[in-house]
């Protein structure tokens, strides 16, 4: 188990795009905001993580199928592994 006692110590800022996405689509905004910070912190990172932009386009279109869907995380991904100490190595640069 990491040392991490708050949150804030690994949450993700809130890219343009997805600001964007959620500013046009209420509907969205409104899960969104039903969240919990964790949970929009993995989804943030799901989607900026990826290095092609074809890719965070792709993910940008499947957070909202996803929510609408009543997901509240990214299916089938490990989460964020910015909170990971052991992660930390191939972030450092970033």
């Amino acid at each position: 188990m990491n040392n991490i006692t708050d949150i804030t110590d690994f949450l993700h800022e809130m890219p343009k795009d997805i600001k964007d996405i959620l500013d046009s689509k209420p509907d969205i905004l409104k899960i969104w905001n039903n969240l919990t910070p964790l949970a929009r912190n993995e989804w943030i990172c799901w989607v900026t993580i990826v290095k092609k932009e074809e890719t965070r386009k792709e993910h940008l279109v499947r957070l909202c199928e996803d929510l609408l869907k009543g997901k509240h995380r990214p299916c089938c991904w490990p989460g964020c592994p910015h909170r990971r100490p052991s992660a930390e190595k191939w972030f450092k640069n970033k």
